[in-house]
């Protein structure tokens, strides 16, 4: 049977929560029941589900029709009048500010809602506003207005181990709090192709289809992920889930709060995976980390000293476990943050201090590059291996770049067989190019071509 990784939410929620080990109580929670003090969760549970959410929304898909490829040759590439088709669907939030009445859930459940309704443990119900989201690492904040809210306090994800317990709480399959446990399996896992960043949590607890936007917490009842895809046969549960670590969370919302949208910090460098192979190589005693295989000029990277060669082996104190892993936690710090990497150069130990640069995440007015790409979004981001690359969130349906081809979520590596790696390359080579123009892009695991004309 075929093993698919499928995002969680299909009509329903849950919560995931982690545990640290204790044994009868932390911060005063009681882990035993009042009448025959066996084991039980059942007192932090009380304290915690308040503070998830039920979210249903409401709102119309838009999509057309393309003519065959077989036919084109005849027909050119028409398209047919848009269809609007109805959807509606649930997930999970979690109230992390009761007095400002901010809610946290992934960006998949809310995306492209016209109507967001969230329902509360107590049965109340209130029509939410987006403040704003972050589609690469799948995040989005609401806010609503009610009184008396229980929120999730946050905990440091980075201190989680693997082997803490879990427990999930909310609405598989439309059942409403359900209760489900297990541990945390591993922890920095990426290369899934589930989002853009990936620095995920990944959990045995048992997650089913509705999961999406929960919360993870620790014994304590703090918030240290937020629960996002699953990854099974048809969308099932097989004991691996996965689920946003806290800090990137908390990161990603305070730069929604102030700014309304997501600012990316930039280090600028390209690299790769570390492996036992490498780590002898290079003679290094680390075999895990971000090799530095370039570190481009006048960068973050290059001001704070680190070189070519260099193998990062931790941010901020942590471990880091590859490089997909320190690109996200790169990304959600946003610009400007101080980070302390912790480098090994010629199998010897130091730390560097970084201010990160903005990523260039400012939108190209597309149709100044050619009037072939109008209607379609550029930013400066990263392709599947983590190389700098040119990503496109938005392409608007029946423009000029989605008649080209062009496609949401793609990622264009190249002009015409040369390689670039920022929004600023894309316009100068398009601008330099003369002819044909081929876009080398990345779509899913398929490599294409996209031509202008």
């Amino acid at each position: 049977m075929k093993q698919l990784i499928r995002r969680s939410f299909v009509g329903i929620t849950a919560a995931l929560f982690v545990f640290t080990t204790a044994s009868t109580a932390v911060a005063g929670i009681p882990f035993f029941s009042q009448d025959d003090k066996l084991p039980s969760l059942a007192p932090m549970l009380e304290q915690t589900t308040p503070a998830i959410v039920s979210i249903a929304v409401e709102g119309t898909q838009t999509s057309r029709q393309q003519v065959p490829e077989m036919f084109r040759y005849f027909f050119g590439n028409p398209q047919q009048a848009p269809q609007e088709r109805p959807f509606r669907g649930l997930g999970s939030g979690v109230i992390i500010d009761a007095e400002e009445g901010l809610v946290v859930t992934n960006n998949h459940v809310v995306d492209n809602a016209d109507k967001i309704k969230v329902k509360l443990t107590d049965g109340r119900e209130f029509e939410a506003e987006k403040l704003g989201a972050d589609a690469q690492s799948d995040i989005a904040l609401l806010k609503i207005d009610p009184e008396n809210l229980v929120e999730v306090k946050l905990a440091n994800s980075d201190k989680l181990l693997v082997g803490d317990f879990v427990v999930a709480i909310g609405n598989p399959f439309g059942l409403s709090q359900t209760v489900t446990s297990g541990i945390v399996s591993a922890l920095g896992r990426s290369g899934l192709n589930i989002g853009g960043y990936e620095d995920f949590i990944q959990t045995d607890a048992a997650i089913n289809r509705g999961n999406s936007g929960g919360a993870l917490v620790n014994l304590r009842g703090e918030l240290v992920g937020i629960n996002t895809a699953i990854f099974g046969p048809n969308g099932g549960n097989v004991g691996i889930g996965f689920a946003i670590p806290s800090n990137m969370m908390k990161s990603l919302v305070d730069q929604i709060v102030e700014f309304g949208e997501v600012r990316r910090g930039l280090l600028g460098i390209l690299g790769n995976d570390v492996d036992a192979g490498l780590a002898e190589a290079l003679n290094s005693p680390a075999n895990k980390g971000a090799f530095v295989n370039e570190v481009a000029e006048d960068s973050a990277a290059e001001k704070a000293g680190i070189q070519s060669g260099d193998i990062i082996t931790a941010i901020n104190g942590n471990e880091l476990h590859s490089f997909n892993e320190l690109r996200a936690k790169i990304a959600s710090l946003g610009a400007g943050a101080e980070v302390e990497l912790t480098i090994i150069r010629n199998g010897d130990k130091q730390t560097v201090e970084v201010v990160l640069d903005a990523a260039e995440s400012m939108v190209a007015a597309a149709e100044e590059m050619h009037p072939a790409l109008e209607g379609a979004t550029f930013v400066t981001g990263n392709d599947r291996a983590g190389n700098a690359a040119v990503e496109v969130p938005e392409v608007t349906e029946g423009s000029p770049a989605a008649r080209i081809g062009l496609r949401p979520d793609d990622v264009i590596v190249g002009v015409n067989r040369k390689r670039i790696n920022s929004v600023t390359q894309l316009s100068e080579s398009i601008e330099q190019a003369k002819g044909v123009i081929a876009l080398n892009v990345q779509r899913g695991n398929s490599n294409l071509f996209v031509i202008i004309r």
